[in-house]
């Protein structure tokens, strides 16, 4: 069985960004409160704004942060699976019947077609990776 994986390219995992995450939340917390101590209680509104906007957008991170897709071929199947949002769906496919289609013009994702259906990858790739996966599957397939 041969396997070809993609992954987005992320600076921090969300185990990374959960520590953090609670590091900020504890500078802005202690100079909050030291604000409040000293009588001036508007601050902790703004930090509160600001711990909502900074989560929000974290959330968000965490939620692709982990997105990848990957090819597997093993014997006469080819398995697709893309993992994005946190929702993993699998295409299997015949090699035998699979035609792997180049990005288009400008395009940043190749296809992987059978009949009527077809699957877009390689948004986690640039240009030259791409062409560079597509002929190692290609190999493969024959």
């Amino acid at each position: 069985m041969k396997t070809w994986q993609m992954r987005r390219n992320c600076a921090l995992t969300p185990k990374q960004l959960l520590r953090f995450y609670i590091a900020l939340v504890c500078i802005s917390a202690t100079v909050a409160t030291g604000f409040l101590l000293a009588g001036v209680w508007v601050i902790l509104i703004f930090t509160c704004i600001e711990l909502s906007v900074v989560t929000t957008g974290f959330l968000i991170y965490c939620r692709h942060a982990l997105d990848s897709e990957s090819i597997e071929i093993d014997g006469s199947r080819l398995i697709v699976k893309k993992f994005i949002a946190y929702k993993e769906t699998v295409y299997e496919f015949n090699t035998k019947w699979v035609k792997i289609e180049l990005p288009i013009g400008d395009g940043k994702t190749f296809f992987i077609s059978q009949s009527n259906l077809r699957i877009e990858l390689g948004q986690f790739l640039r240009r030259e990776q791409q062409l560079a996966l597509i002929s190692s599957v290609r190999a493969h397939l024959r």
